[in-house]
């Protein structure tokens, strides 16, 4: 559970109450388990930001923003970052400025570039001194993970 100043509201396992009630969710924000969650990452977020056409290891990167700042978010910082329109929808156009993005770089670089720029997104928010610590270590945890998939 995030702390009562959190903006977002009560939330667990990344989701807020809000959009667990909007699911049809009805148990204690407490008791939510990873299954009573699972179907909502995958349509409000996975399917949302097209992780499936990512590369391995940014998809993880841009699904955990996903979820932690908002899908639309996650896209803009994303496309931001390869030179495209940043309307926040993934679609064949982000998908193949990407890969022209990705061969230039390489995924790992793209990940790591990535990061930076979403690390720098929550160091400008009124909130890093409470929430900070835990952002930082979300990304460092996240972009270490999403090394280990390419």
């Amino acid at each position: 559970m995030k702390p009562p100043q959190d903006p977002g509201g009560e939330t667990n396992l990344g989701v807020t109450k809000r959009v667990y009630e909007e699911w049809g969710g009805t148990k204690d924000m407490k008791e939510l388990t990873f299954d009573d969650v699972a179907p909502i990452y995958r349509k409000n977020y996975w399917d949302k930001m097209k992780c499936d056409d990512l590369p391995s290891g940014l998809d993880l990167c841009v699904f955990d923003f996903g979820v932690n700042a908002g899908p639309g978010r996650a896209a803009k910082y994303l496309q931001t970052l390869i030179g495209t329109t940043a309307d926040g929808g993934i679609g064949p156009n982000t998908l193949a400025k990407l890969k022209m993005y990705t061969d230039k770089t390489g995924v790992k670089e793209t990940i790591a570039n990535y990061q930076n720029e979403r690390q720098s997104y929550y160091e400008k928010l009124s909130t890093f001194k409470t929430f900070g610590r835990g952002w930082t270590r979300r990304v460092k945890e996240t972009t270490k993970l999403a090394m280990e998939f390419e």
